[in-house]
């Protein structure tokens, strides 16, 4: 059989080191799904929805560091992919979406299926082309891999199918990509301007993120020379917090602990590869320097008076020379005594578990925390899994924590822990879904199935959109239309072969979770949480309890006065610290 371009496309793709292809077959896709089965080395992992296809590629590609790829056909396939690209995107992995397109010659006649694959994934790509000749495919898929993995984002080659079964032309650019991230330092005046604004302040705050990752022990030496106190956003939690003495928690949305005040009460505030989301939080009457490997991102969150472009490790390294240690530990101290007085109140949620049908979550996340191996790998979803999970799973040095943390998407931890299972089949993975985000996306528990997937689903049950409820009341909005209607998840997987799991009770919670955890297969965990947990962040403005007593109001005066009083009850007794 001749050559096709299909040929070309998986010859390239083993070539960097790709090892599945998730997606879904349809008949623009035919050419290449051909090619992959003849070929042999490369698994395609059939999804039952695209949007799946792309998360589980970005777990993958955000475990491994590696190019992953997903696959969508035309019109429909590839647009189900859109989702699951954003979080890749804005998250920084490298993926590569092969998008297959209508028949060359009825592109632009509004065609059965037609879409323009170039503006649709223009926004969620850092490259995107549409490949219409045999002679141009070598050259569009080798920028576009090799722009996945410098870029760190999505690429994108979208192709019709009757060009893909074509045969192949043009073979002078088939080589394989180059693979290394380069070492970036910032200017040596620069370092210079850095270590005298650190050496000369009274005291200075650590805040780091995911551009921290591989550079634990340079931030901690760095804190022990400043005597600064390390808080950090959630996604650089899982890099950071482990085996370090000066860490005193998150701020952001999701945060506990003494980063807020620590970021607040201090004379320089150091940003460490982090791209913090929020303005709110940060500081404005203090000294902010940044260090970033994207120098794009300097100053776009916050008020800046020093910006270095680096990577955090490699400036880390290049600072802690010139820095003159610190003796004076009083900013140190208070931050921790802070985050401690913090941590206790935390645990009190978890001392007092709850009752029959409404289990804590904070007594969940903390009982698989304790359960779960340290090189677990878990995935949560958007929402209040991954308040708990921020707040209870510890971080250690081979555990790793997947979540949809840009995009904020609902429905990502059931996907992700697919991608991160295919990847990982001797490690625990464990997804932390909502009981909103499992049923968004429940048609892919069979791709779990199909494959014999040993990933434990923990569903925390409260029939409610808990999050999005939270948001109304702290809007001043009563909550309306956050209710579900659940079944018994356990069951449910029993049906299909799985382990199912209900728990209703909180002495059910360990021999449930032990008893699921253990299991050598796929596993459902359906357990009923308190509906009225309230997560706020650790700065609680005015304004925000003025929107929940609004809420409340409102509540009352629509004759809901029963159920806004056990609201208000519960609300007033976990508010944050």
């Amino acid at each position: 059989m001749a050559r096709t371009v299909a040929d070309q496309i998986v010859t390239a793709l083993v070539r960097a080191g790709v090892e599945r292809l998730y997606g879904i077959v349809g008949d623009s896709m035919n050419p290449v799904t051909d090619a992959v089965r003849r070929e042999g080395s490369i698994r395609w992992i059939h999804v039952r929805h695209e949007e799946v296809a792309a998360f589980a590629a970005g777990a993958e590609a955000e475990l491994s560091g590696q190019l992953a790829v997903c696959v969508g056909s035309s019109g429909p396939g590839h647009l189900h992919l859109i989702n699951g690209l954003y979080e890749c995107h804005r998250s920084n992995v490298p993926v590569l979406a092969i998008a297959a397109h209508i028949p060359s010659k009825e592109v632009g006649s509004g065609y059965f299926q037609e879409t323009h694959p170039t503006r649709v994934f223009g926004e969620c790509s850092c490259y995107c082309e549409l490949v219409m000749s045999p002679e141009q495919m070598p050259r569009v898929l080798q920028s576009a891999i090799q722009s996945a993995i410098s870029l760190r984002g999505v690429a994108v080659v979208a192709m019709p199918g009757d060009v893909a079964g074509l045969g192949a032309q043009n073979e002078a650019l088939e080589h394989a990509p180059a693979m290394g991230q380069p070492r970036v330092l910032p200017a040596e005046d620069d370092l210079k301007r850095l270590a005298d604004r650190l050496s000369s302040a009274r005291s200075v705050t650590l805040y780091c993120g995911a551009g921290c990752a591989g550079a634990h022990d340079e931030v901690v030496a760095l804190a022990d020379r400043l005597k600064a106190p390390v808080g950090f956003a959630l996604r650089g939690k899982q890099f950071i917090e482990y085996d370090n003495p000066y860490e005193v928690g998150m701020t952001g949305l999701l945060g506990y602990g003494g980063a807020y005040g620590a970021m607040h009460d201090c004379d320089v505030l150091l940003l460490l590869g982090t791209d913090f989301p929020y303005e709110q939080f940060m500081p404005r009457d203090v000294t902010i320097a940044q260090v970033d490997i994207r120098g794009e991102r300097l100053g776009r969150r916050s008020r800046l008076d020093l910006g270095l472009c680096g990577d955090v490790k490699e400036t880390i390294r290049a600072l802690l020379p010139n820095l003159t240690p610190k003796d004076d530990t009083h900013h140190l101290e208070a931050a921790r005594s802070t985050h401690a007085h913090v941590m206790e109140r935390l645990r009190a949620y978890v001392e007092h578990p709850g009752k029959k049908g409404a289990i804590r979550p904070e007594y969940l996340a903390s009982m698989l925390n304790e359960l779960a191996g340290p090189d677990a790998i878990f995935t949560m979803d958007t929402g209040t899994p991954t308040i708990w999970a921020a707040r209870y799973l510890r971080a250690a040095a081979n555990r790793r924590l997947i979540g949809s943390f840009m995009h904020g998407s609902m429905a990502n931890a059931m996907p992700q822990a697919i991608g991160a299972q295919f990847l990982r089949p001797d490690r625990q993975v464990i997804a932390l879904s909502g009981d909103g985000g499992f049923t968004m996306l429940l048609g892919d528990l069979l791709t779990i199935m199909q494959y014999n997937l040993p990933v434990k689903v923990v569903i925390f049950d409260n029939g409610e959109l808990d999050f999005v409820k939270i948001e109304m009341l702290e809007a001043g909005f009563p909550d309306w239309q956050t209710d579900l209607w659940n079944p018994n998840f356990a069951r449910m997987a029993e049906a299909i072969g799985a382990l199912g799991v209900r728990i209703e009770d909180p002495s059910e919670v360990r021999p449930g979770l032990e008893r699921a955890l253990s299991h050598d297969g796929p596993a459902i965990i359906d357990v009923l949480v308190e509906p009225n947990a309230l997560a706020l962040p650790p700065h609680v403005t005015f304004g925000q309890v003025e929107g929940f007593a609004l809420a409340m109001a409102k509540e009352a005066l629509s004759h809901r006065m029963g159920e806004v009083i056990d609201t208000a009850v519960g609300n007033v007794r976990l508010v944050h610290p």
